[in-house]
């Protein structure tokens, strides 16, 4: 839609994460006038690498403070929401599951609230995760598949997706759920995830860590995509009301073993390291897919990148961070 972003209020929970950044990046280039809200700083991610921070309005905030939610989209005349911010690495959950709870079940309900009860917010996007379907025997999952999630994370991305349809069947709240697979992309300092990890590894001379037994298969899905989906999803909204309450999965429908894009990552960057496999994943769904027929049906969506092409700029980006003597580069253990 030309010109459609153009001055356009936009509000972004999460702006310091993976997707967030991305998206941050996307909506400034379009000619939007973005808030993000940042709980925590952190210098190395791409928000701040990227000099983005001096196109935005910064909020220093929690999600889950409703009355500090309310504030910002009174006061910025809110007109797009996009909710991304959670606590997203599965260990950490497995670890602590209360404060992944809290953040991305309450974060989620005091967002949508404050959203309720904002008169000038009509496209909200709420993030979830594959991880909602939980385990099935049937695959792909497609969004009909039940809200089945399990463990610590995938029954927070459950109960926060299922908040979201009810907000919107119940009080008309104009919002809409993307469900996409594991994330990767430049500005990803997750080091436990495979494609950073693999990346910092290779760039040390180390041997590359796999938490799994290497066979639990994952569906991939390029940082840059997401952020483009994201958008495409809002844009919809507005020409059609009755996407309010619909979900949506994004993929590139190429579903491979954690192994063998450990090894994508080692030919991309001409390595002959070897993966060490550790098999100490527990609490983890093993095997994921998904469908994204509706996304293409319903939206006209399509990726932008294959798998190779998003692993090649993924390693560029890494390059770049690590050969400019990065902080993190330097202390990371």
């Amino acid at each position: 839609m030309t010109g459609f972003w153009s001055d356009r209020p936009v509000f972004v929970t999460g702006g310091t994460g993976l997707v967030g950044s991305w998206l941050v990046r996307a909506l400034v280039d379009k000619g939007a006038s973005v808030v993000c809200l940042v709980r925590d700083w952190v210098p190395e991610s791409e928000l701040v690498r990227s000099g983005l921070f001096s196109c935005v309005c910064v909020v220093r905030g929690d999600v889950r403070d409703q009355k500090a939610m309310e504030r910002v989209l009174g006061e910025y005349e809110v007109d797009t929401v996009f909710h991304l911010a959670a606590q997203t690495i599965v260990p950490i959950a497995n670890r602590n599951p209360v404060s992944t709870f809290d953040t991305n079940i309450r974060g989620t309900w005091a967002l949508l609230e404050a959203c309720r009860r904002s008169p000038s917010a009509r496209q909200i996007v709420v993030a979830s995760s594959d991880k909602a379907y939980g385990s099935q025997e049937v695959l792909p999952y497609t969004e009909e598949t039940p809200l089945a999630g399990e463990h610590p994370y995938d029954a927070s991305k459950s109960c926060a997706d299922l908040i979201a349809t009810s907000y919107a069947k119940t009080f008309g709240v104009p919002v809409a759920i993307t469900r996409c697979g594991n994330f990767y992309g430049g500005g990803d300092l997750n080091w436990s995830r495979i494609v950073p990890g693999t990346i910092r590894s290779v760039m040390r001379g180390t041997r590359p860590v796999i938490r799994s037994d290497g066979q639990f298969i994952r569906d991939y899905f390029y940082v840059e995509d997401g952020a483009t989906a994201l958008m495409t999803l809002a844009e919809a909204m507005v020409k059609d009301a009755s996407l309010r309450g619909e979900a949506f999965n994004f993929s590139n429908e190429l579903h491979i073993p954690v192994s063998e894009l450990a090894t994508k990552i080692l030919r991309l960057m001409g390595s002959s390291l070897e993966c060490e496999i550790l098999g100490e994943a527990s609490n983890e769904i093993r095997d994921q897919s998904l469908s994204a027929a509706k996304a293409r049906s319903r939206l006209g969506w399509r990726p932008r990148f294959s798998l190779d092409e998003g692993l090649a700029k993924t390693v560029e980006w890494y390059r770049e961070f690590f050969e400019n003597g990065s902080r993190t580069a330097a202390h990371t253990p």
